[in-house]
C-alpha cells in the first residue's frame, strides 16, 4: 500500500516562499507520475503540477514562472518550490501519485497566503 505525507505548508505573506515536501513509501517511486494539486475553499480541486519519471513537468497557467517541481527518487520525495505566493494560492495543497492508472493521494497540507 502506497503512502504519501505532505509537509511545509504554513502561513506566509503574500511575496513569500514555501516549500511542499511529499515523501512516498510502498511502491516504486521512480515509476511514477507525481502531481501537487490544490483545493480551495469552496473550489474544485486542480492539477497544480506534475512530473513524470522521465521529469518532463507541467504546470497549471496561473503557477508558471513561480512554482517548481522537482523529485528525488533516491529520497522518494517530490517537491513544490512556491515563490512570488499571491492570496490566491490559498489551498490544501495535495501530493498525488500515479502509478500506470492506480492513484494515491496525501492528506493534504494548508498554505495559506495574507496579503
Amino acid at each position: 500500500q502506497v503512502q504519501l505525507v505532505e509537509s511545509g505548508g504554513g502561513l506566509v505573506q503574500a511575496g513569500g516562499s514555501l516549500r511542499l515536501s511529499c515523501a512516498a513509501s510502498g511502491g516504486s517511486f521512480r515509476l511514477a507520475t507525481l502531481g501537487w494539486y490544490r483545493q480551495a475553499r469552496g473550489k474544485q480541486r486542480e492539477l497544480v503540477a506534475s512530473i513524470r519519471r522521465d521529469e518532463g513537468t507541467k504546470y497549471a497557467d496561473s503557477v508558471k514562472g513561480r512554482f517548481t517541481i522537482s523529485r528525488d527518487n533516491a529520497k522518494n520525495t517530490v517537491y513544490l518550490q512556491m515563490n512570488s505566493l499571491r492570496p490566491g494560492d490559498t489551498a490544501v495543497y495535495y501530493c498525488n501519485g500515479d502509478w500506470f492508472g492506480v492513484y494515491y493521494w496525501g492528506q493534504g497540507t494548508q498554505v495559506t497566503v495574507s496579503s
